[in-house]
């Protein structure tokens, strides 16, 4: 990687699969040893853009710079040099991890195709040496993945790709899979080694809270789209689009009191086919607070006092609706007002 360069930058990126347009024209910049989360719905395109991050996709259009370098259409060949500089934890360790490989061979297993002309004892030192920063023991080089619990595979799984030491790890759900028990602790050993190891992190996710924990940045997708993007601070203590502030009520907190005492914006409809997303904003289907123009013209992602926002009705001091105050007045109409 080229100094002064950010870890990750993606421009205009659009992955379309036949009809349905999975992503369509996401620009983001990850800088150096930072964590951008990026949140949605199911379906919104999160994953589709950590695989094209990694390239396991080849977009449809635009750009994907890793460290400066345009990777967007490399050859197989061309691509092999900047592997090492990024690497995926995959949602699933059970599907993720071969069953026929012994965890030692599939930790080392990147280390034998980067060809980075390691002896047999070289590699096999760096792979106990992984093994036990992600909280695990050397023995547990000679065991299978089915014999180890969802939690050990997925540390294997941050093991394995942690092994070439990237500039660039791409978490997708990484804990969406696990015991509610285990997330917590996996959450913990990635944010600790992102903090010794210095990595940049796309972190996609669904769970808010585990972003509040993690990112320095959130990045929230829409059906193909990005809506917002701003800090962490910014994005979950005062969201500017009515889709985020819709994602964040229906995030539990962990006082029982302001859970009871609010209101949750409930959004109607599914969301939209992405094989024939609606015109204008693509939001404008489900939101409350939508107007004439919100149907018909597509709104730019444009930089606000707090942040990047894709809404008509945002000013440029990043001042909006506020769709749960709308959505406390609906209920108060329709059942009347807690006593």
């Amino acid at each position: 990687m080229e100094t002064g360069d950010p870890a990750l930058e993606l421009a205009d990126l659009v992955m379309h699969f036949g009809p349905v347009r999975a992503v369509d024209g996401v620009s983001l910049r990850i800088e150096r040893g930072t964590v951008l989360a990026l949140v949605g719905e199911s379906g919104s395109g999160k994953s589709t853009v950590g695989r094209c991050v990694v390239r396991l996709l080849a977009p449809t259009a635009g750009t994907v710079r890793l460290g400066g370098t345009d990777v967007t259409h490399l050859g197989r060949r061309r691509l092999r040099p900047h592997r090492r500089d990024v690497s995926i934890v995959f949602q699933d360790p059970a599907s993720s991890l071969d069953p026929r490989l012994q965890v030692g061979d599939i930790v080392g297993e990147p280390l034998r195709l980067l060809r980075l002309g390691l002896s047999r004892a070289e590699r096999d030192r760096r792979v106990g040496d992984a093994l036990e920063q992600v909280g695990l023991r050397r023995q547990v080089a000679q065991r299978y993945p089915h014999e180890m619990s969802g939690g050990q595979r997925q540390r294997v799984s941050i093991a394995r790709a942690l092994v070439s030491s990237p500039r660039l790890l791409v978490a997708d759900e990484p804990t969406s899979a696990l015991d509610v028990s285990v997330q917590a602790s996996v959450l913990n050993l990635l944010a600790d080694l992102q903090r010794d190891l210095g990595f940049a992190c796309l972190f996609i996710t669904h769970d808010l809270s585990a972003v509040e924990y993690v990112a320095d940045e959130v990045a929230v997708m829409y059906l193909g789209t990005l809506v917002e993007h701003g800090t962490r601070e910014a994005v979950l203590d005062a969201p500017m689009h009515p889709y985020t502030q819709a994602l964040l009520s229906a995030a539990p907190l962990p006082d029982p009191r302001a859970q009871r005492a609010r209101r949750r914006v409930l959004l109607d409809g599914e969301i939209p086919s992405p094989t024939a997303p609606p015109p204008g904003c693509r939001f404008h289907t489900r939101c409350p607070v939508a107007q004439d123009r919100c149907r018909t013209e597509v709104p730019p992602l444009r930089a606000t006092a707090r942040g990047r926002v894709a809404c008509h009705l945002v000013a440029d001091d990043g001042t909006g609706p506020d769709v749960r105050r709308v959505a406390r007045e609906e209920t108060a109409l329709r059942y009347g007002s807690r006593r």
